[in-house]
């Protein structure tokens, strides 16, 4: 694609409105700044670097973009139009799997689960555990110890005393 030559248009509500539907509708900045009345690619991040109410809208464009790319995900797996092909060679008569289309459309699964997971990680990134351990696996060491049968009789200023000196 070459790169638009000329002034940018004029900065209008209007423009920074279709730019932020078609992102939430899942196109991409690239894609919408092709167009001859948008601008280009550089102009609409400096926007977003300079002006915190439309980097905002962007984030939550962004947000609803996620959710048409998992739209997506269901209707490409459901759809298995081109799994198919006919071949009619004299030798090989019928339908057989189309390879390319199957590969093409899981690239296109793969690519949506991911642009998803880093646009809303919470809802649709891995599910990540995070597991506390001490030294060599084993169970995290307190330095202040505190006996129950002595803790109704402690102070507050007995606790924070003991913390300090312990640290």
């Amino acid at each position: 694609m070459a790169a638009k030559t000329g002034r940018p248009p004029i900065r209008t509500t209007e423009m920074e409105n279709r730019l932020l539907e078609e992102v939430a509708d899942g196109r991409s900045v690239t894609e919408i700044c092709a167009a001859d009345d948008m601008p280009t690619r550089s102009t609409i991040f400096r926007w977003l670097a300079e002006d915190k109410a439309f980097s905002d809208l962007y984030a939550r464009a962004k947000e609803a973009q996620a959710e048409c790319l998992a739209d997506e995900l269901i209707e490409i797996s459901d759809n298995g139009q081109n799994d198919w092909m006919e071949r009619n060679s004299a030798d090989n008569v019928g339908w057989v799997t189309n390879g390319e289309a199957i590969q093409r459309s899981r690239l296109r699964l793969d690519t949506r689960k991911w642009v998803a997971s880093k646009l809303l990680p919470k809802k649709y990134g891995e599910k990540q555990t995070l597991e506390h351990t001490g030294k060599d696996g084993g169970a995290i060491e307190h330095a202040l110890t505190l006996d129950p049968a002595k803790l109704s009789s402690q102070t507050l200023e007995e606790l924070l005393n003991a913390a300090s000196n312990e640290g």
